[in-house]
């Protein structure tokens, strides 16, 4: 199968778009312009079910909504492409994205590390053990996700873009930090270079020889949007030599892979690249957030939590929707959430109780909510870090008002009368 790219530009080519009205022709394309839009055939002719759409899980994850607007932006952007004045729609873009918390969690301000003097833009370190480093060709994907946290690399605002075609400062700034123990290739998704470009990178960190370094990962989407990847492409095979080259370096490889729905499963080729990725030595884990519209029950989740387990990849983490882009469309409140999660994980045996959450990546680490409970006559909402921005705040229990309403961190208050949560006394943003 032959890739082939589908955004607002030649979109209406595909055959099934026949299924939608014209209004609904007309949202696509007026969200398109705010949120990166793009696609391509293998999701449009063997994940979506054309059948169900506009309602489809994976027709709402890949193709832009209406409701992904705010309803004074969507006017205003509507407003833009009808007048068909191109400077004006993306001026119009533009404003609607600076107010969207494109960064959300501080990743501008507190993650990008300076280091010689110089802030190294495509590196990001928040947590003491993991580096993440973002090169410049790898700021793309298959296809997008419509919610997804990391919409402003592919917008074309240079100001909000991470990436760097060098690697010689990350192997630098690696040296110089032994606590660093992990390199999280991501983006976009670095699947998306060709295995000549990927390999130049990851050779350089293999022959770099650093002592403290246990283990590289690559954030991917490419496993459910494009897995002949790994199976048919033309250096599909170099590809997985890639990979073994890593293992056999004495260096573990963990395959960071997102699948949303367990539809995305349920094709021939992506079970053949699960166990072709499997053979390399490289371990496969699992994440996702929990998505409105999309996964928000958990029969969907535990489904797809068992087809993991049985193909052999260790579902990982439950995220919740982060709070930027159109959070107010595909969020869950952090109350339902855990009642979510809760419930799928009753469904399924241990092998898949591995999977995390809910978990909010906000500012201050790793959130996760670890349920509602009632405490000296007060209902709260219990909380704890599986990783945050100081070691010494992980793991440590702490508590908020009970609020089912609240979609984010920064919407809790502390219970019990609390000015603050703890780790607000060292680091006060809690978004």
């Amino acid at each position: 199968m032959k890739y082939r790219a589908y955004t607002l530009r030649n979109y209406r080519e595909i055959p099934e778009i026949q299924h939608l009205t014209d209004e609904q022709i007309l949202d696509i394309e007026i969200v398109g312009q705010v949120f990166p839009f793009k696609t391509n055939n293998y999701v449009v002719e063997q994940l979506i079910n054309w059948d169900n759409v506009p309602h489809d899980p994976l027709f709402v994850l890949t193709f832009p909504q209406k409701g992904m607007l705010l309803p004074h932006h969507f006017e205003e952007m509507s407003a833009a492409v009808r007048s068909g004045d191109g400077r004006r729609i993306r001026e119009t873009a533009d404003s609607i994205r600076w107010q969207l918390n494109p960064h959300p969690a501080g990743q501008l301000k507190h993650n990008v590390p300076v280091f010689r003097g110089e802030r190294l833009k495509g590196i990001q370190h928040k947590y003491e053990e993991t580096v993440l480093f973002f090169p410049s060709r790898g700021q793309t994907c298959h296809a997008y996700c419509s919610f997804c946290f990391r919409w402003p690399q592919f917008t074309g605002i240079n100001e909000l873009k991470f990436g760097m075609n060098e690697i010689e400062p990350l192997i630098d700034y690696v040296r110089a930090h032994p606590e660093v123990t992990d390199i999280l290739f991501t983006g976009g998704d670095p699947l998306v270079m060709s295995t000549e470009v990927l390999s130049d990178y990851i050779d350089a960190v293999l022959s770099a020889d650093i002592p403290h370094l246990n283990s590289i990962r690559i954030g991917t989407k490419s496993l459910s949007y494009w897995p002949y990847r790994y199976t048919l492409d033309d250096d599909s095979e170099q590809l997985l030599g890639v990979f073994r080259r890593v293992v056999d370096a004495g260096i573990h490889l963990a395959f960071m892979a997102h699948f949303n729905h367990p539809r995305e499963l349920s094709t021939a080729v992506v079970q053949e690249a699960i166990e072709k990725i499997r053979a390399t030595g490289a371990e496969i884990r699992t994440q996702t957030p929990l998505l409105r519209h999309i996964n928000d029950n958990p029969d969907d989740l535990a489904a797809m939590w068992r087809e993991q387990v049985r193909l052999g990849c260790i579902p990982y983490y439950l995220f919740m929707v982060r709070d930027t882009g159109a959070q107010h469309y595909f969020g869950i409140p952090i109350v339902r959430a855990w009642e979510i999660y809760r419930d799928a994980y009753q469904e399924v045996s241990g092998l898949a109780r591995s999977v995390r959450g809910p978990s909010m990546s906000a500012a201050p680490g790793k959130v996760q909510v670890l349920g509602v409970n009632e405490v000296r006559g007060e209902r709260v909402i219990a909380l704890t870090m599986i990783q945050g921005r100081k070691a010494h705040w992980v793991m440590r229990p702490f508590f908020a008002e009970y609020d089912e309403d609240a979609l984010w961190l920064d919407e809790l208050k502390p219970a019990f009368g609390a000015e603050k949560f703890f780790f607000q006394e060292e680091f006060l943003p809690v978004g």
